[in-house]
């Protein structure tokens, strides 16, 4: 009997068994608002501190503060010290405003053959004045003023009797002037500053020299200082020249022109230092530092801050900022003061009050 395959009774092979997949989970997406956590890396070593751009700064300002300082410290130092305005028994009471005595000496000390030929300063001995002036700085809005004392002025002079005003620094210096200036005009100093011819000189060398306008050609018949017509830069040895001309052409009124145009140069040489043309160039600001102390000489209790506070008080003497006017005489030879008009004009400084139209003059 034959097998049908398949049939009843056959071996059949075994089932096997079936495999279900299992899916992988699903992954969950990272909470909002957080980044996907990197492995751990290695650790790295200590990061290095990087200076801020305002760090810098910082340090340069601070370095920069401690150089003026020291520049400043080093030029209050060096300026020369003269105690000026000794207390003396009579002297005027303080008034309203402060008063500067600025003077100018033609004493050659320290000038040797070749800057005395230089500076056409002479061999005259002994030292007079050839710039007296007083400077007014006010309490209230006021204009500051800068008034000539024509050094040929005939005034008494303590312990001396009746002469011309420079005399009195040949007497007795400065403190001797200072007295006589407070006595003559009832004004109480506050603080004196002198420069002489080499400084004179010095300063302006030390900024490039100062522009002028001269209307007319300026022929000294005395010391030969000829300083030609128009707009020029003048030298030390020309300004010096220019402020100190009386025997020309162009000054026929002698001591009065004379004390005009020094007015005039000091307002130009103020402005010329002030400007950022100066103040910005190393080249004419460290000069100008260097002959500074060797230049001016000061009352003991002045200080650059008080300098610094009269130039600022002098820096609209070129525009019409300042009053500039000569005491009132009574003639071309500058020798007597006009007793009114003085007066009146001392009056209007002690008091801070505007100076009387009739006793202002060129």
């Amino acid at each position: 009997m034959m097998r049908v395959p398949g049939g009843a009774g056959a071996r059949q092979a075994p089932r096997q068994p079936q495999r279900t997949r299992v899916a992988p989970a699903p992954q969950q997406p990272p909470p909002r608002g957080r980044a996907p956590q990197a492995p751990p890396s290695q650790p790295r070593g200590p990061r290095k501190k990087r200076l801020s751009f305002g760090k810098v700064l910082l340090a340069l300002f601070l370095v920069l503060v401690l150089a003026l300082g020291a520049v400043w410290f080093y030029l209050d130092s060096s300026i020369n010290r003269i105690d000026a305005l000794p207390d003396y028994e009579g002297r005027p009471a303080a008034a309203e405003g402060t008063n500067w005595l600025l003077v100018g000496s033609d004493s050659r000390e320290g000038l040797d053959e070749d800057q005395r030929a230089k500076l056409s300063a002479g061999d005259a001995g002994g030292q007079r004045t050839d710039t007296i002036m007083l400077v007014h700085i006010p309490d209230n809005d006021t204009p500051p003023t800068v008034l000539s004392l024509p050094r040929d002025s005939r005034v008494e002079i303590p312990g001396h009797g009746v002469n011309k005003i420079n005399a009195a620094f040949a007497f007795g210096g400065a403190p001797l002037l200072a007295q006589t200036v407070e006595q003559a005009t009832g004004l109480r100093i506050d603080h004196y500053a002198e420069i002489g011819f080499g400084g004179f000189a010095n300063v302006v060398d030390a900024i490039g020299g100062v522009e002028m306008d001269i209307p007319k050609e300026m022929r000294d018949t005395k010391t030969g200082i000829v300083i030609p017509a128009g707009t020029q830069t003048l030298d030390g040895a020309q300004a010096l020249g220019f402020v100190r001309m009386r025997y020309s052409d162009a000054t026929p009124r002698s001591d009065l022109d004379r004390v005009a145009n020094q007015r005039k140069f000091i307002g130009a040489l103020a402005s010329e230092i002030a400007s950022p043309a100066t103040l910005l160039n190393p080249f004419d600001v460290f000069p100008l530092l260097g002959a500074v102390p060797d230049a001016l000489a000061l009352d003991t209790d002045d200080g650059l801050s008080d300098l610094v506070g009269l130039a600022w008080a002098l820096r609209g003497i070129g525009d019409g900022g300042v009053v500039t006017t000569t005491v009132p005489v009574t003639s071309s030879s500058a020798e007597s003061w006009d007793p009114a008009k003085s007066e009146a004009l001392f009056e209007a400084l002690r008091t801070d009050s505007p100076i009387p139209e009739d006793a202002l003059m060129e």
